[in-house]
């Protein structure tokens, strides 16, 4: 509404990981990205490691802003459906879930390593929640390990935060991450993580907090992050509460929001 009664028009950039990281660095789309950025009246970005990643990149003389990705309060984050956990976990085991496209990137053969290590400790069910690329070879993995029966490969699915708040640990091994979305949506949840600490992922999983995080591709230390979280209580219930008021405290939909009327309010001034 604000730009759309200003004159003259001014535009606003924002760059989310794929901006950046896959196309920018793609030749053919190097200059038409650069030309579009530096053309801009102002741009965001969903991270400091994309803002970062921007200027190293493209050489951006111009400020940018960073305003996270956002998080909306929705009943089922809250819901922990008792029949949908006996669905996945009959005999009482813990959970542990994945949401993501399936890319290489995200290291999803890395999940099913961490439940094989955590399940020799443990009784563990896995829900990998989403489809693509490398979901053939997580299944490939899976049965490789003998631990088919007890991961999930739910595919696409529309009642995500129902499926969240039914697990005890969300996992994210990502190479990479400019934010790290569906973290923050398993963190509403009240569903500690373990990640990886790369890109947005040290700015969004708070340690102590949001979960842990490890070195990519530290399989053995995001399986021990799993085992202490899951079997001490008060460790799971601290963490289960403070991740979702960390994710509500900070990335709630009505600051992000306010943080870009602002930024918007300032640009249209100048």
């Amino acid at each position: 509404e604000i730009l759309k009664n200003a004159h003259p028009l001014k535009v606003i950039t924002t760059l989310h990981g794929t901006d950046i990281t896959l196309v920018g660095r793609d030749p053919s789309f190097m200059e038409v990205t650069r030309f579009s950025i530096e053309q801009s009246n102002g741009i965001t970005a969903v991270s400091r490691y994309l803002r970062d990643k921007t200027i190293e990149i493209f050489g951006v003389k111009k400020p940018v802003e960073v305003i996270y990705n956002f998080i909306e309060e929705h009943p089922d984050q809250q819901k922990k459906c008792a029949a949908l956990r006996h669905k996945i976990a009959p005999a009482g085991e813990i959970i542990l879930s994945h949401l993501s496209n399936f890319r290489p990137v995200k290291r999803v053969e890395d999940v099913i390593e961490i439940a094989f290590r955590v399940r020799q400790k443990i009784p563990v069910k896995v829900m990998m929640i989403g489809d693509g690329p490398e979901r053939s070879r997580a299944e490939a993995r899976a049965r490789e390990l003998n631990i088919s029966e007890h991961v999930h490969f739910l595919g696409r699915q529309d009642d995500i935060y129902l499926l969240l708040s039914a697990s005890d640990v969300f996992l994210m091994p990502s190479r990479l991450e400019s934010f790290g979305l569906a973290a923050l949506e398993a963190m509403a949840c009240g569903v500690p993580c373990v990640s990886s600490n790369t890109g947005g992922l040290k700015e969004l999983v708070k340690e102590g907090v949001a979960g842990y995080t490890a070195e990519v591709g530290d399989i053995d230390r995001m399986s021990q992050l799993v085992l202490q979280i899951v079997q001490d209580s008060k460790i799971k219930e601290k963490l289960s509460s403070s991740s979702r008021d960390y994710a509500l405290a900070n990335f709630h939909v009505n600051k992000i929001v306010q943080h870009y009327l602002d930024f918007y309010k300032k640009i249209l001034a100048q």
